[in-house]
């Protein structure tokens, strides 16, 4: 039997929320001069963001690259590797949890900020050209129309 002092196991999203929050603790320990969370902005983020790049495993071709548009280039290209859209919007959804669970003011979530979600809005758009991804809302699905006159079926879903 598990006595009452043994850590319950985290989820996978709850450990990568906890090392996500201690890197940007860490970056904020190293940003000339060290940044206090308090004094965090949304232009710190992008500036963690920006740099998170070059930890980056995705290829974004450039206008001038010939593979520009192409999902799957034929060769190797000179292109840099970045993050992907995707990696950075969940990165920023765990961290925007973690600043609230580690004592942040809601209000003043800088994760949260404007200049953020138009950053990741600006790189899902630009990465979805360069690699020709397109990166489409789904769209929920409605269920069908009644027919006019027929009584709902009698468990509320539709045939």
């Amino acid at each position: 039997m598990p006595s009452a002092t043994s850590p319950t196991s985290l989820s996978r999203y709850e450990n990568q929320k906890r090392r996500d929050w201690n890197t940007f603790g860490q970056y904020l320990q190293n940003h000339r001069p060290p940044l206090a969370l308090s004094r965090c902005s949304g232009a710190h983020v992008l500036e963690f963001l920006r740099y998170l790049d070059q930890f980056g495993k995705t290829k974004v071709h450039t206008q001038l690259c010939p593979f520009f548009g192409h999902p799957n280039p034929p060769a190797p290209c000179p292109c840099p590797l970045r993050q992907a859209w995707g990696s950075l919007d969940a990165l920023v959804g765990r961290l925007r949890a973690a600043f609230e669970e580690n004592g942040g003011n809601p209000e003043a979530n800088p994760f949260g900020a404007r200049a953020v979600r138009l950053y990741l809005r600006e790189v899902r758009d630009s990465q979805a050209k360069a690699r020709g991804v397109s990166y489409e809302k789904k769209k929920r699905k409605r269920p069908p129309p009644q027919a006019p006159g027929l009584p709902p079926p009698p468990d509320g879903n539709p045939p």
